[in-house]
């Protein structure tokens, strides 16, 4: 993992939807439309229906639809909880 990249994982109950690196990622926040960057100062929020929208160094981004759920981020990694 590099300088410009962050840890993400997005689970749900007994399955695991994404975990790796990302320059980014896009979250249905509840107050609104959310980017996270690495190093972001730690969060813990809800998260509304949507979509959350991973950009990582090698891939086109990847969506993941969401109904509610709830993103931590601390130490550099993302966690989310749907």
């Amino acid at each position: 993992m590099s300088a410009n990249t962050f840890h993400i994982i997005i689970a749900s109950v007994g399955e695991t939807l994404f975990d790796g690196v990302a320059l980014s990622a896009t979250f249905p926040g509840s107050d609104g439309e959310l980017t996270v960057l690495p190093h972001h100062e730690p969060l813990v929020t809800t998260l509304n229906g949507g979509t959350i929208t991973v950009r990582t160094q090698s891939e086109e981004p990847r969506e993941f639809p969401v109904r509610s759920g709830v993103l931590e981020f601390s130490g550099n990694t993302a966690t989310v909880l749907l």
